[in-house]
């Protein structure tokens, strides 16, 4: 009997809740208040598990325990109140156009920020010449964001802090999904008309031979959900690099190509095999996608093996989003193909 998957709750969400807690202390004694918790674990892929988020709040912006680094803070205004939000320690600082948050300014998405805000509203009614300042800080930021595209796409020094509902779903690898969402709209933010999609190192040192590293995304093996993006943001041009195995498991309709969601159907690979290529693959001595590429080297068809293949995973990403313009090439294919 398998086990009910773990939600979380995102960088955001704790945010929000510690700010909370923060600033009614604040109220209550007029002292530095400093909230933290650890990020909820969950069974999604993130690397934010666990992490340490530390909220400040201080009637001094020069209070050291704020942390602060040199940027612009999100400023809102409430009569004679104000309240400042700054990136602290481990959170980073948009430093290029194309995302949510403009240069300068603490990588805070708007939804968690106008929370914050909004309690901040409700709470300070009544108060006169409040002037506080707020620090989002992460233990570690920096380090654990080198596991994240943050620094290709100008947010440097630490993590953002983001969410729209609140909530991690388990497995839906939303936090994985919404940042190649974000990798896409910077890149076409930037004027990048041609990106490129990869799966494995292999195919990312390849995109980097013909491509600005700001135009090349990280899939992982979310090939589905980033084709969809990249149609509804109407992206003109999408090269998709990956291998021969991957490349089999999308012509054969996988929408995520990670082994949890099944495995190659090599009975059915076989069939189209000798269909499309008039022969007979002994599949129960090479049960892998590079045994069968090497018998047919051996008889001359393995271009048409990976030509066959290719035609095939295009015609499949057409049948998922017929509006889509992309190019699935396989990385075996390239010299062929003239890369």
């Amino acid at each position: 009997m398998s086990r009910e998957l773990k939600r979380g709750y995102t960088t955001g969400a704790h945010t929000f809740i510690l700010f909370n807690s923060a600033l009614n202390y604040f109220l209550a004694t007029n002292y530095t208040a400093i909230a933290k918790t650890n990020k909820m674990d969950n069974d999604d892929l993130d690397v934010t598990k666990n992490c340490e988020i530390v909220v400040t709040i201080s009637s001094n912006p020069y209070d050291l325990e704020l942390n602060l680094i040199p940027h612009n803070p999100q400023v809102y205004t409430q009569g004679s109140c104000r309240l400042c939000i700054y990136a602290g320690l481990g959170v980073g600082v948009v430093t290029k156009k194309g995302l949510k948050i403009q240069p300068d300014f603490p990588a805070i998405n708007p939804t968690p920020l106008h929370a914050i805000f909004e309690i901040f509203q409700e709470k300070t009614k009544g108060y006169e010449n409040l002037d506080l300042h707020c620090s989002v800080s992460i233990t570690d930021g920096e380090t654990i964001s080198r596991q994240t595209a943050n620094s290709k796409v100008g947010v440097l020094g630490g993590l953002s802090i983001l969410g729209t509902t609140g909530i991690v779903k388990p497995v839906s690898s939303s936090a994985y999904i919404d940042s190649v969402k974000t990798e896409i709209e910077f890149a076409a933010s930037n004027g990048y008309e041609t990106i490129y999609f990869t799966l494995g190192n292999s195919a990312f040192k390849v995109a980097k031979e013909h491509a600005d590293e700001e135009a090349i995304i990280e899939i992982g093996n979310f090939v589905y959900d980033s084709v969809e993006i990249a149609t509804d943001l109407g992206i003109k041009n999408v090269i998709f690099l990956c291998g021969i195995g991957k490349m089999t498991k999308v012509y054969q309709d996988f929408k995520n190509t990670h082994n949890r969601f099944g495995v190659i159907d090599f009975i059915q690979l076989k069939e189209d095999i000798q269909n499309e290529l008039n022969y007979s693959v002994d599949i129960e001595s090479t049960l892998t996608v590079k045994g069968i590429s090497q018998e047919l080297e051996k008889h001359g068809l393995l271009d048409d093996f990976y030509k066959m293949i290719t035609i095939k995973a295009n015609e499949q990403i057409k049948i998922w989003h017929k509006n889509s313009n992309v190019q699935a090439i396989i990385l075996e294919q390239k010299d062929v193909l003239g890369w």
